[in-house]
């Protein structure tokens, strides 16, 4: 690893989305993460919905990528002890269950914190460690749901709308690393670990800042715009004669800039829309006559008339046009790897979005199979040998 965690150890004992994608930013940023899974089962994401060519699952892949695997049951007296004596070794320990079912295997962060002061530990749940929730399951529609997040997305006057992408779990998972990294440099000064507690409830309240910030200063309860802001006219998205386009337009230098482009300079005389305050006021009028205006011509033709203005504007991406996009290739947030374990099969993965200039770790080209790095992690962390290693299999301890 040549990563800034370099030399950081990471047990991961997290599953489906949150929680393992924050095991993958610690592992991107140099860690060495060992996923910790049950004997014989395993990560759920393993079986699930939509598979690579070669039936590994996408969703496992893109969260996984590049982790040791190891197996253990914690429900055995032998894979607690050999699970307390890996996080004695550890800097890090990352968890996604309910709160108090560590506690209920005796390996929550009061034991484990006691066997290794500086031991770190991210405990990532869906309503955190405390208050009246704490002991409800969540998953991201219940964090979208309950934090916010749906009650202002989706068309105006319409029913909230989740949003696609699975911020409920992948936000919680970015706040957590957030925390982690926190702790382990205060840890340098200090030489004591601490627990990092991390709700997707929470996280979602706090994406909301915005909405609830509005709210707090007026009393105002904030519902779905579309892609509207109220703050400036136009700022959202436009159908255009063969697709869509947003166009932004938050001062009158644009404003200005974007008449002229389309030879309509007597908007800029109209009372209307002659300031962003009238825009605004009058944004009824303004979608009525500029709607047609942007119909008129294709996202190509918008694209030659905006180039050159300091007018802000885009086409509105679906997946694979995302996917393909020069700038996302250019910045490597589509990456092709090789699985070594199976060279005939190439992933093409999502990269990492931390560009580090100097201590940068290559993109890993493994995917952890079930198990695959036990007998590995066992030997080199805890010295255990092959005839143990034997007798923990049959026992079915591993």
């Amino acid at each position: 690893m040549t990563g800034p965690l370099a030399g950081i150890r990471v047990l991961d004992l997290s599953w489906a989305i949150a929680g393992p994608y924050a095991g993958l930013l610690l592992r991107d940023l140099g860690a060495e993460v060992v996923k910790v899974e049950i004997p014989g089962g395993g990560d759920v994401t393993r079986y699930v919905s939509p598979y690579y060519p070669g039936g590994l699952s996408a969703y496992f892949v893109n969260a996984n990528r590049g982790k040791k695997a190891i197996t253990l049951n914690l429900k055995t007296a032998k894979g607690k002890d050999i699970f307390l004596r890996l996080s004695e070794v550890s800097d890090v320990v990352i968890e996604s269950f309910r709160p108090g079912t560590m506690a209920r295997l005796g390996l929550d962060y009061t034991e484990l914190s006691r066997r290794n002061p500086g031991l770190i530990y991210g405990a990532l749940s869906g309503f955190g460690q405390t208050g009246p929730y704490a002991g409800r399951p969540a998953y991201d529609l219940v964090a979208q749901a309950m934090g916010g997040t749906m009650s202002v997305t989706g068309e105006e006057g319409g029913d909230p709308v989740k949003v696609g992408a699975f911020i409920g779990d992948l936000v919680a998972s970015l706040y957590l690393v957030i925390g982690i990294l926190a702790a382990l440099r205060e840890r340098e000064s200090s030489g004591r670990g601490q627990m990092v507690d991390v709700s997707m409830l929470d996280s979602q309240v706090a994406l909301c800042l915005n909405p609830i910030a509005e709210y707090l200063a007026t009393g105002k309860v904030p519902r779905p715009l579309g892609t509207r802001a109220l703050q400036a006219t136009p700022f959202q998205v436009f159908r255009t004669k063969d697709s869509l386009l947003a166009i932004l337009v938050t001062d009158e230098r644009q404003w200005e800039q974007l008449c002229r482009a389309i030879q309509r300079e007597d908007l800029l005389e109209d009372p209307r829309f002659q300031n962003m305050e009238a825009r605004n006021s009058n944004y009824q009028a303004f979608l009525a006559e500029f709607s047609p205006i942007v119909a008129s011509r294709t996202n190509a033709e918008w694209e030659e008339l905006l180039r050159d203005t300091e007018v802000i504007f885009c086409p509105v991406h679906s997946i694979d046009e995302v996917v393909n996009d020069p700038q996302v290739r250019a910045r490597e947030m589509i990456v092709q790897v090789v699985n070594e374990k199976r060279p005939e099969e190439n992933f093409r993965v999502v990269g990492n979005p931390i560009k580090l200039s100097r201590s940068r770790d290559p993109l890993p080209v493994s995917i952890p199979e079930l198990g695959e790095h036990t007998e590995e992690i066992l030997s080199r962390w805890l010295g255990i040998g092959q005839e143990e290693f034997i007798v923990l299999r049959q026992e079915k301890v591993v």
